[in-house]
């Protein structure tokens, strides 16, 4: 039997100790590689696009020399204002990327010494920047499946029998349950969207699929709409997962990542945040063949390509 990709050599390029064994200086420098690439890590002005300036080492900033407009690496992207060592924001990256079903925002911030809320906040902008890479903007080809699954809204019963309710009637309800509707490309991309019913899906195939592709879904009865745009296998489940190549195993097997991980790691997530955390399986799902070190330099980059979050920066906690 083949060994698994995850329990292999092959997939261990980086580790925690290297990082902090490289120091500041070098954590530094990376983020200046992943900022710069086509000058191999030189500053260039945000403001103005000049490639020559002044290096203000005891601040770690540049100063352009051509507008003296003053700037750090992380100025104009998701980092922005950081006050984090950059040992500790690319030993952040590391933690998450290596987390193959997520990782407990309490468990991060016992790693990297911080509070709760600075990881919390911290790992939600590195999900905005794998978003990038989830949600291109490319339609989906080939052949894709698409399914739903629901998450959020337990109700609790009540301790005495004669005192419980009938949690499937809306009234008693707590409306914050959501549906994730996911369509994932055989050998190719997957992209999550959170709706409230599982029917909306339609509309987003319709959004996001390309009419010569050919599609896979359970025998659902608002999945009936598909057949007008797209020939589509249908699969009852209740009969059988797989019949001879018609199966949504593909979607089901990102659906399992991330119930993993909203129940095995975070514990429930709010309805509010359930998207960054459908990107954030969906981007492991689709690298799960890449190996860590690849990993944290995909997230790096992104992250460094990335504008300034306007979800994550400033009084984001407070309700207006």
């Amino acid at each position: 039997m083949a060994q698994h990709f995850l329990l292999s050599a092959a997939s261990r390029t980086l580790s925690l100790r290297s990082i902090y064994k490289a120091g500041e200086d070098a954590a530094h420098a990376t983020f200046c590689e992943m900022r710069w690439p086509e000058t191999d890590g030189e500053a260039v002005c945000p403001q103005c696009g000049h490639d020559e300036t002044y290096n203000i080492t005891t601040r770690r900033k540049f100063k352009c020399k051509a507008c003296a407009h003053q700037f750090s690496v992380t100025s104009g992207t998701i980092f922005a204002s950081r006050k984090m060592d950059f040992v500790d924001l690319l030993a952040a990256i590391f933690l998450i990327v290596n987390a193959s079903k997520g990782m407990s925002m309490v468990q991060l911030s016992r790693d990297l010494d911080c509070q709760y809320k600075t990881a919390f906040v911290l790992a939600h902008k590195l999900r905005e920047a794998m978003a990038t890479e989830v949600h291109t903007g490319e339609v989906l080809d080939g052949h894709v499946e698409i399914d739903g699954a629901y998450f959020g809204g337990h109700i609790r019963p009540a301790n005495a029998k004669a005192d419980r309710v009938d949690r499937r009637l809306k009234r008693n309800q707590t409306g914050k349950r959501r549906v994730v509707v996911a369509m994932r490309e055989r050998q190719g991309r997957t992209l999550p969207f959170v709706a409230m019913g599982e029917g909306e899906g339609v509309a987003l195939a319709v959004e996001n699929v390309s009419r010569t592709a050919t599609m896979s879904a359970d025998e659902a009865s608002h999945w009936d709409t598909l057949h007008d745009g797209w020939m589509v296998n249908r699969v009852n489940h209740s009969e059988i997962y797989s019949d001879h190549g018609k199966h949504t195993n593909m979607v089901e097997s990102f659906f399992s990542r991330l119930r993993n991980m909203i129940e095995g790691q975070h514990h429930g997530v709010s309805p509010k945040y359930l998207h960054q955390y459908a990107n954030h399986s969906a981007w492991l799902e689709d690298n799960r063949r890449t190996d860590n070190g690849t990993l944290a330099h995909i997230v790096a980059s992104d992250a460094m390509g990335a504008p300034v979050s306007r979800n994550w920066k400033g009084y984001w906690q407070r309700a207006a």
